[in-house]
């Protein structure tokens, strides 16, 4: 049976240090599962695998996007599974790495079929949220796909314009395409997660701020100037909805402080480890190992190793 290994963790875990170190014992190559090192020149603030990384070991889906393109999850499940078989097709071993879950999610369990994009349709209904907002949009969503609304935020922009889109363009509602089975896209291959989870939150918490002043300290202020000069990139996109961007895109608006969008910069990214933590605590076969710990990468190592020198 085919393996796809996966290793997964909240932000500042560790995950690439443990990547790297398997990359100096196995012929490996590193499919980032992450949706923001997916975007061209945002490289500081996503904490992007440096240029000597990136000659080590080949890492996938890195800087496929502009900032102001979009990516799904559906997008992702293709292109990993496309990748991982092409991968082992050339008799190397394919590491998923990151710690965007939903991504995890499509592509271990598979994908509800669902219309294409239809940029004609997005366009509109971002004028239209321009004019009438999106709590209006999520009232008429309530009105065609009750049950989809009633999961969704009145200004949840992201999806509520994926909902509507689907909408307008099948005549069909979302919640009646996700109430098929959804389809696998890796059928028979066999997933190993190694989960890397701090055993103190305040360790983890401590390492986000510093690792976010040390982002501001290396230009990530001068990165987001740089997209924030662009008249086509704006807050409702996935992109500057990043944590850490769209803090200091509020700054450079004039709403925030800089010292204040440091420090709703490095609450906000604490709020995303949590949800990560959350989310690969209920992984089923997970195998949890201390970030934390001064052995975590003999361990990830070690446990890869049971499958792959078998």
């Amino acid at each position: 049976m085919p393996l796809l290994i996966c290793l997964a963790g909240p932000t500042a875990s560790g995950k690439s240090a443990s990547s790297m170190a398997l990359a100096r014992r196995w012929p490996i190559e590193i499919i980032v599962m992450d949706s923001a090192t997916i975007y061209r020149g945002m490289d500081i603030g996503t904490a992007k695998p440096s240029a000597a990384e990136q000659a080590q070991v080949p890492h996938h889906l890195l800087d496929i996007r502009d900032p102001a393109q979009s990516y799904s999850a559906a997008e992702f499940a293709r292109d990993a599974a496309g990748l991982a078989q092409d991968i082992r097709q050339r008799g190397r071993i394919p590491i998923l790495c990151g710690g965007t879950m939903l991504y995890y999610k499509a592509l271990r369990e598979g994908l509800n079929e669902l219309p294409s994009a239809d940029p004609a349709i997005r366009q509109a209904l971002d004028h239209e949220a321009r004019e009438r907002g999106w709590p209006a949009l999520h009232a008429e969503l309530a009105r065609v796909d009750p049950v989809t609304a009633a999961r969704l935020a009145p200004n949840d922009s992201q999806r509520l314009q994926r909902a509507l889109e689907i909408w307008r363009g099948s005549g069909r509602a979302m919640s009646d395409w996700l109430a098929q089975p959804p389809q696998p896209v890796l059928p028979g291959w066999e997933f190993l997660t190694i989960s890397l989870e701090p055993s103190d939150r305040a360790v983890l918490h401590a390492r986000i701020a510093q690792r976010y002043r040390t982002m501001i300290e290396a230009g990530l202020l001068d990165e987001v100037r740089t997209l924030h000069a662009r008249a086509d990139l704006h807050p409702g996109l996935p992109s500057i909805r990043c944590v850490g961007y769209r803090q200091l895109w509020d700054h450079l608006d004039g709403r925030i402080s800089l010292d204040q969008a440091i420090e709703q910069a490095i609450a906000a990214t604490r709020q995303l480890a949590k949800r990560q933590i959350t989310w690969l605590r209920s992984l089923p076969q997970r195998h949890a190992v201390d970030c934390l710990s001064g052995d975590a990468t003999a361990k990830v190592t070690d446990l890869c190793a049971r499958h792959l020198d078998r």
